[in-house]
């Protein structure tokens, strides 16, 4: 695969992914966010299998950061659904700890 062929590629997803989450309701964002986080984790894996592969040291450092970001990602992909998530419970679950 040629460069060009890889940056239309990028490019084209790039977009498609803009298109399509823009186009979600607000109602379903927390629902998307709880499975856009095993994307994530699948990313991680790739990241971490890449950087399992690497041979030269410049290989090793994009890895590296593949895995860095994949791990930030998932990190506050959760963090961020379990505070949208709270603010569904109500003030009464809250006085009781969260326990329903």
């Amino acid at each position: 695969m040629t460069g060009i062929i890889a940056l239309y590629i990028f490019m084209l997803a790039a977009f498609t992914g803009y298109e399509v989450i823009s186009r979600v309701p607000v109602i379903l964002h927390t629902p998307l966010m709880s499975g856009s986080n095993f994307v994530h984790g699948i990313v991680l894996v790739g990241a971490m299998v890449a950087l399992g592969n690497a041979h030269t040291p410049l290989e090793k450092t994009i890895g590296f950061l593949g895995v860095l970001l994949a791990s930030g990602n998932v990190v506050g992909g959760y963090v961020s659904t379990e505070r949208m998530l709270e603010m569904f419970k109500s003030s009464q679950d809250k006085r009781k700890g969260g326990k329903a």
